[in-house]
């Protein structure tokens, strides 16, 4: 059984192999010499700019857990904290969508421009990133533009936007059924420790997942104790927009794989806006590539139905523990 898990936990993870290319999280990121931020600067690169990454080397580290450096276009280095990974898989249009439902859909190119109507001329929406997740409602053809659009719906803004097909895969069903299902919560627990940025789950004592994760900065801390993954939605549009106390804003569609543990809606959840795992830089919730992140999703319970985009069951799930090994 350990076996399947592990098999299926590799198949699932398979998008976590080097990727080819790396999408500028933020503009003014530095093309240095050499794999070190004293380094000559040779270019700086502004967001959402794409370069082929060609080498993963060591180098001077970013934070206490991350020495990982591109080397972009065979020319320079760049810390791989501000770059996300990504490929262009173009897709072809999937037509099984129920006439009155909704698939899982997600993105598979650096990023795309969302329309507010199905065709390149209309108004554009917002930005939609690789590896972020989004609701198909429907496919439309535009004739005049030998093209087909999914129609996306934003449940957080109550409206809809245009994708390109081309952009987005719709998610296998059997990508949102549950990981080890024959196992009950009794003998699976998360092992989240704050002080080494790192996230394990167990299966009957054994780790069948570790990764490297962010969790919340200073004034927004991940609370420590134990808790359980009681409510969940596969994307979620995120935004403190308007709350009291919130600080720096923030507003982010199509949030991948969110398993919640609190009432407060401190969450595991993949990111797409950084790849700099391993210190604290979240406004509380646990932010992991989004391979983990979907492991978690479909490891815990309870499990969603593939057209529910978000599920609440107090009293329910399985058990978070989280700690600071410095405490």
């Amino acid at each position: 059984m350990l076996g399947a898990l592990l098999a299926e936990a590799r198949f699932d993870r398979a998008l976590a192999k080097p990727r080819t290319q790396g999408r500028m999280t933020l503009s003014g990121v530095g093309l240095h010499s050499e794999p070190a931020f004293k380094a000559p600067k040779l270019h700086a690169y502004g967001r959402d700019e794409v370069v082929p990454i060609t080498a993963e080397v060591t180098g001077e580290a970013g934070n206490p857990f991350n020495t990982r450096w591109f080397q972009l276009n065979g020319e320079g280095y760049t810390y791989s904290g501000w770059v996300q990974p990504v490929e262009s898989n173009y897709q072809r249009p999937a037509f099984d969508i129920p006439s009155e439902g909704r698939r899982l859909g997600e993105i598979t190119v650096p990023y795309s421009i969302t329309r507010l109507q199905p065709s390149v001329r209309a108004k554009n929406g917002y930005r939609i990133y690789f590896g972020s997740t989004h609701w198909v409602t429907g496919l439309r053809a535009n004739p005049h533009e030998k093209s087909f659009w999914y129609e996306i719906h934003d449940d957080h803004l109550h409206m809809s936007f245009f994708v390109d097909s081309a952009d987005m895969r719709l998610v296998p069903y059997d990508e949102l059924t549950q990981l080890s299902p024959e196992v009950d919560d009794v003998r699976k627990y998360i092992h989240l420790d704050t002080a080494t940025q790192s996230v394990t789950a167990f299966e009957d004592g054994t780790a069948v997942l570790t990764a490297r994760c962010s969790t919340g900065g200073k004034g927004t801390k991940t609370p420590l104790g134990e808790f359980r993954t009681y409510h969940k939605g596969p994307s979620i549009h995120m935004t403190n927009d308007g709350a009291p106390g919130a600080g720096r804003g923030y507003d982010l569609p199509g949030v991948p794989w969110v398993t919640f543990f609190t009432g407060t809606g401190v969450s595991f959840h993949g990111t797409y806006w950084h790849n700099d795992y391993g210190t604290p830089r979240s406004h509380g919730c646990v932010n992991l590539l989004p391979e983990d992140a979907k492991f978690l999703y479909r490891w815990t319970s309870p499990v969603v139905p593939a057209d529910t985009p978000y599920l609440h069951r107090p009293g329910t799930g399985t058990r978070v523990e989280i700690v600071s090994s410095n405490a």
